[in-house]
């Protein structure tokens, strides 16, 4: 918003410079854009007055003028300017004067006649861009005084950047207050007294939308003359906050705009057919507006109309068919307040943006309504003449803003302020700023005026404080907490460790949406229902993930199409599983996860290349769950799953409980996903793998270890698993290390069975194991195998 600094020192002058009043503004929130002169710099021009103008002799387009400049003798000037006439009053610029752009005025010679000076325009003294004629000047202005004393010239137009929450300060009124408490100065309001009606005419009005408009005020005003100019402190004031001159009717309501804050509008009253109704606009209903474009109104649309037709878009642009013409004779003056929330956004609808759609959609003041119509109503007699009619006012109380009732304690001002306010200049600063104010035993009780719509809680009361306070006032203590040691599990253990073993295994990690393909998914999980999104950012993206496999699926898909063939992903987060009885109705699990597809190691010249297979990614998921306090409790049995090969699925348990699965994708979802090669997949929840191992220290034996080796026959279907756990339970302390390094099948060996070659490494720490130690734990070892899966020593 601009504004004149001269207007607004009208209403309250404190007595500091101008630059003091831009870093004060700036610092209580509202913060200055610009300060610009309101004219170029000039001197040597005063006002004059035309005793006599006639016909230049040699030149049809010059006029030879006598101006009395207040001197004992008439200044001859020469004149081209078609406005000059007998008798007006003009800004002349005296030989000397320097104009702006140091152009200096001399005495001259213009086709033979002498000229002593310059009659001057607004757009030569730097006060507009371009005029038509020279300046006419009010016929009261004393002949002689100079101009820049006359029009105030030593004045700035100062721009505010507002935020949408101060709409209160859209108006030299609300500015002034704001200066007014920043100085502890009062407010010089100018007198707005009310205009007794001489004419009865009325409309009557009809808030059939009273939610979006709660108080509507019309007048008629009869016989007015819009063949009248503005007067020139009018167009000035209006010049210097930015906004064009453009008839009485249309000046007067944004000077009411500009002064007030409060938006306005005027009806061709002859165009009114019956009475004014403020709704909302029908189906296909249209208007054509004041720039002369046709829009087609939505249903969401506040409209003030009348029996007939709509007159104008509520708060935001009139039309073009009740709008004021210079013909007009009688008009119909508005005044109302439309709930911000029925104006937001709608002028952007339109592709609009006005100066009342910026103040409605912020908010006005409620109880402004009659002031503003009054006011507008007596500048217009004053410049137009008429006849003014009653103030008809339509109100709906129940929608009108309630006045916000807040409570303030001291104690808590002084723990967000962390500085004390004695608790009577907190009083008088909320007092200065209009609000309603009550001691209490702790605070304060406080009434918020219906202007300040953004004063809702407490703590916007101890924003204002600290601002009118001054933020510069509040010194700066650094805040006193008390640290204490976080508390550290040495056992905890971290998905971070879990990461930085998966890279040092030859993994990246992927992070993908959460949002999933639902037909990929369905590809993967038949059947399962997942969580689907009532707004998803696109079709492909509209499920909630099952499982980390779909996004690392496409990751892998990704890369595949870039010539990318091997590939390692790993991703932690979170699977989100339909659940009634959760909260929200999606229990979400912590999991793990990873993809393996292509060679098993990078090309390389003395590696010979190899696929990787389903036992390097269960050995991936072993040195994962190594890293627990418990991996012997984590067994590993035969399984099927929906999204993985028949034949090559396994099932991780724990305390009889599947916490996680691994193996290859499916044939038929890696043919319909279009993988190439074979794919390894796993996943683990997180919460199912508990703690992690703590070291111990403990002795080395400096005694040797012996190392023994078996050739078992078992059926097929023995795990081997199952065998060494029976082993390490015969073993027991003596048995350091078991390892299985050959299976065979074939020749030698019956159908149905197979030999498991194992190592054996046996040590004792207190002394050297003899051959008949050794040969006893081997001895045990044969028979448990033996009795409990039929286990035979291989020839």
């Amino acid at each position: 918003m601009k504004f004149s600094e001269a207007w607004l020192r009208q209403w309250v002058n404190p007595a500091i410079d101008t630059a003091t009043l831009s870093e004060q503004l700036s610092m209580a929130g509202l913060e200055v854009d610009g300060i610009e002169p309101v004219a170029g710099v000039f001197t040597g021009v005063v006002v004059g007055e035309v005793v006599a103008c006639g016909p230049h002799p040699d030149a049809d387009k010059l006029q030879v003028t006598q101006v009395n400049v207040g001197q004992p003798e008439l200044l001859d000037i020469v004149c081209g300017a078609k406005n000059c006439c007998l008798g007006l009053k003009v800004a002349v610029a005296k030989v000397g004067a320097v104009l702006p752009g140091d152009f200096v005025i001399k005495k001259a010679k213009l086709r033979g006649q002498s000229s002593n000076g310059m009659l001057c325009s607004f757009s030569e003294l730097g006060m507009a861009d371009d005029s038509d004629g020279i300046m006419e000047l009010p016929a009261d202005a004393p002949v002689g005084i100079d101009i820049r004393q006359y029009l105030e010239l030593d004045d700035h137009t100062i721009e505010v950047d507002l935020t949408p929450n101060r709409a209160d300060c859209l108006g030299i009124k609300g500015l002034a207050r704001e200066v007014g408490v920043l100085n502890k100065l009062s407010v010089c309001q100018p007198e707005m007294t009310a205009v007794e009606p001489t004419v009865s005419d009325q409309k009557a009005i009809k808030l059939s939308a009273a939610e979006a408009c709660p108080r509507y005020l019309g007048r008629v005003i009869k016989d007015v003359d819009l063949s009248q100019s503005s007067p020139l402190w009018l167009t000035e004031k209006l010049r210097r906050s930015g906004v064009r001159s453009i008839d009485p009717v249309v000046d007067v309501t944004n000077y009411v705009l500009l002064e007030l804050g409060h938006p306005m509008h005027a009806f061709d009253l002859d165009e009114l057919t019956g009475d004014i109704d403020v709704r909302f606009a029908r189906d296909g209903e249209k208007l054509v507006l004041l720039d002369e474009t046709e829009v087609e109104l939505k249903a969401n649309t506040l409209l003030i109309a009348d029996s007939e037709k709509a007159l104008a878009m509520a708060g935001i642009f009139g039309g073009m068919q009740s709008g004021v013409t210079g013909k007009t004779k009688h008009i119909f003056l508005e005044s109302a307040f439309f709930s911000p929330l029925a104006i937001a956004g709608k002028a952007r609808q339109y592709g609009l943006h006005t100066d009342a759609s910026h103040r409605y959609e912020r908010g006005v003041d409620p109880e402004l309504q009659r002031t503003a119509i009054e006011r507008a109503t007596a500048l217009l007699l004053q410049i137009v003449g008429g006849k003014a009619g009653p103030v008809v006012e339509a109100v709906a109380p129940e929608h009108l803003p309630k006045q916000a009732e807040i409570r303030l304690s001291e104690a808590k001002l002084l723990r967000l302020l962390g500085h004390p306010i004695a608790k009577a200049e907190v009083t008088d600063i909320l007092t200065r700023l209009g609000l309603t104010v009550t001691d209490t035993v702790d605070g304060w009780a406080v009434t918020v005026p219906g202007y300040r719509f953004d004063i809702q809680i407490s703590e916007d009361l101890i924003e204002e404080i600290a601002r009118v306070y001054g933020y510069n006032n509040i010194p700066n203590v650094a805040p006193q907490a008390a640290l204490s040691m976080r508390k550290f599990s040495e056992a905890a253990l971290s998905v971070q460790r879990m990461r930085e073993l998966l890279v040092d295994r030859g993994y990246q990690e992927a992070i993908t949406y959460s949002f999933v393909d639902p037909k990929v998914q369905q590809i993967l999980f038949p059947g399962q229902q997942a969580m689907i999104l009532p707004n998803p950012i696109s079709a492909d993206m509209s499920a909630m993930r099952l499982n980390l496999w779909p996004g690392l699926i496409q990751a892998a898909q990704h890369n595949q199409n870039r010539q990318q063939t091997r590939l390692r992903f790993f991703e932690y987060g979170l699977k989100f599983i339909p659940d009634a009885s959760a909260e929200g109705g999606v229990r979400q699990v912590e999991v793990i996860g990873g993809l393996v597809v292509g060679s098993l190691s990078n090309e390389h010249w003395a590696i010979a290349e190899r696929a990787a297979d389903f036992y390097d990614v269960k050995g991936d998921v072993e040195a994962l769950l190594s890293v627990t306090s418990v991996p012997a409790e984590f067994a590993y049995s035969q399984a099927e799953h929906s999204a993985l090969h028949p034949g090559q699925t396994t099932q991780v348990i724990r305390a009889g409980k599947v916490v996680g699965y691994l193996g290859a994708l499916h044939p038929e979802a890696e043919r319909k996903l279009g993988i190439k090669g074979k794919a390894y997949l796993f996943e683990l929840e997180l919460a199912a793998l508990g703690q992690r191992a703590i070291v111990e220290a403990e002795d080395l034996s400096k005694y040797p270890a012996n190392r023994r080796d078996l050739a078992v026959v078992v059926k097929s279907d023995v795990r081997f698993a199952d065998i060494a756990a029976s082993i390490k339970k015969v073993g027991v302390n003596q048995l350091v290390d078991l390892k299985l390094f050959d299976v065979y099948t074939g020749q030698g060996v019956a159908d149905g069975y197979k030999s498991l070659a194992i190592a054996l490494t046996l040590q004792d720490k207190t002394r050297t194991l003899e051959d008949k130690d050794i040969q006893v734990v081997v001895n045990q070892v044969v028979n448990v195998l033996k009795d409990e899966f039929d286990a035979t020593l291989r020839d």
